[in-house]
């Protein structure tokens, strides 16, 4: 029995801008600021590595002073739209029933909804009543990888079944007005809002890469470098300046025991599958595997396109890779990290 990846859909929000088109809005909302500082900032969004992004908010909305309250209504608004949306369309790719569904994953982790996502989802879309669902919502940039980790654990002690994993973010709906800390600034340089869904089978006929193996790995004393503080004006980003350096100094250790365990090493992956977190990780990790012969230009391209959109990036890259006309037999190392801090990874056959 095996578990096996049939598609991947991908569904973007209604508004998009080029990071050019965004600096003016930057510059307002910099009013009243030092000249220098306001330059840094400029430079920081110049730099980002992100040429365009999407958005649940127009832009005009998001430099707008409105309330925690208002901006998460629009955020549950957002996540159910592009939910049904990106579901959808991943079933009509797979050519799968909303009713062929035995587990349902949702992840996301800028904004707050109770019921979670997938309880709107099964009514839009009319799952089954006794569909098994777990939403996951405080795992950040890893929950892409995460989800589909859960999803094949439940799918490897059952087979014959099916999964989706559909991951919604939207961290413009996070950003604070009135913070003009690097931490707020560099999140609004880097990041964008995105939904994907992936399809996963166990069933005897399944088609698509294969799962072979999955591991977390978790840093100790790392909890206060990335994630969110919950404040009077919403979801306030953490994210330490130190994430870059510290994933470089764990790397090893992340990479090499678990190819190890599967009888390989790093030489034998021809694909690198790995969530963009910003231009600095994307920077440490292609100087780590450079010397390898081995490329993250597919991880490169997703930043550039849209931005980190949190769990919902590695997606995209997985998305570009299952598109290529790969040969049977090649393998792929799935990677991304997230508070905790952790590190998700999935090995895969195509």
């Amino acid at each position: 029995m095996s578990v096996q990846i049939t598609t991947v859909a991908k569904e973007l929000p209604p508004y998009t801008r080029e990071t050019s088109e965004i600096i003016p809005y930057v510059e307002t909302w910099l009013t009243g600021q030092e000249d220098r500082f306001r330059r840094k900032v400029i430079k920081i969004f110049e730099g980002a590595g992100v040429d365009r992004r999407y958005s649940i908010m127009d832009a005009h909305e998001v430099f707008f002073n409105s309330s925690f309250e208002e901006r998460n209504d629009i955020y549950v608004e957002g996540m159910k739209n592009l939910g049904r949306d990106c579901l959808q369309k991943a079933l009509d790719k797979a050519g799968w029933l909303p009713t062929d569904i035995d587990f349902i994953i949702t992840v996301s982790c800028t904004g707050i909804m109770i019921p979670s996502v997938d309880a709107y989802l099964i009514n839009d879309l009319k799952l089954r009543q006794d569909v098994v669902r777990l939403p996951v919502t405080e795992m950040g940039c890893a929950a892409g990888i995460s989800g589909m980790i859960y999803a094949y654990n439940f799918l490897k002690a059952n087979p014959g079944k099916k999964a989706t994993v559909i991951a919604l973010e939207s961290p413009t709906a996070t950003f604070q007005l009135e913070d003009f800390s690097m931490v707020n600034i560099v999140s609004a340089a880097i990041f964008g809002d995105g939904a994907a869904c992936v399809l996963l089978s166990s069933e005897e006929d399944a088609k698509g890469p294969k799962i072979l193996d999955e591991a977390m790995y978790h840093f100790y004393d790392a909890t206060d470098m990335m994630g969110f503080k919950l404040v009077n004006t919403g979801l306030q980003m953490i994210l330490d300046k130190e994430v870059p350096d510290k994933i470089a100094a764990h790397f090893p250790k992340i990479i090499h025991p678990f190819l190890e365990e599967n009888g390989l090493t790093i030489e034998q992956i021809d694909h690198l599958v790995f969530h963009p977190g910003g231009k600095k990780i994307v920077q440490t990790v292609e100087d780590l595997f450079g010397s390898l012969g081995k490329n993250i230009d597919d991880t490169k391209e997703v930043l550039k396109l849209y931005g980190n959109m949190s769990s919902v990036t590695v997606l995209y890259v997985l998305e570009r890779f299952l598109e290529k006309n790969i040969s049977p037999g090649e393998l792929g190392l799935m990677l991304s990290f997230g508070p905790g801090f952790s590190a998700q990874r999935i090995l895969i056959e195509f």
